[in-house]
């Protein structure tokens, strides 16, 4: 028997809806090792990371979807503990360019250490592989919702 159009939209809410309340119980588990920063703060210096230094805070704002004055307040709060610097765009002298510092490295590098007995703690309660099978899945919902908001 065919699937109906309503029958997908259904098992696609309720796969976001699983995405999010994972995303809430995530976020407090990370924040717990965060010395004080937020997710926000966190995922800005691992976006730095995984997909390069340089942008300025207009891009992160559009990356992250969040205000360009909830991310100027973000930068501010990192620049504050050394953990990025702002310099000036070599294309743009109007605008500044985020990068890390090595203190923004180790602090990224260290909470992704604090969380991981936390994280093997759930380890045993789940389907061996189940990393495995779900990540290919979820990185390409990812990519193609990425796509579709530019």
């Amino acid at each position: 028997m065919p699937r109906s159009a309503p029958d997908d939209a259904a098992k696609m809410f309720r796969l976001f809806n699983e995405i999010g309340i994972l995303q809430q119980l995530s976020r407090a588990m990370l924040e717990r090792h965060l010395d004080g920063l937020t997710v926000l703060h966190f995922s800005v210096l691992n976006h730095l990371v995984r997909v390069g230094e340089g942008p300025t805070p207009l891009r992160l704002s559009r990356a992250f979807q969040v205000p360009k004055t909830t991310m100027s307040f973000t930068l501010k709060g990192l620049v504050a503990r050394d953990l990025v610097r702002l310099e000036p765009s070599l294309e743009d002298g109007r605008a500044k360019c985020v990068f890390l510092t090595d203190a923004g490295r180790r602090f990224r590098e260290g909470a992704i250490a604090a969380i991981g007995p936390e994280l093997t703690e759930v380890m045993p309660h789940l389907p061996a592989g189940l990393a495995d099978d779900l990540l290919p899945g979820l990185t390409r919902l990812r990519e193609v919702l990425d796509a579709a908001r530019d």
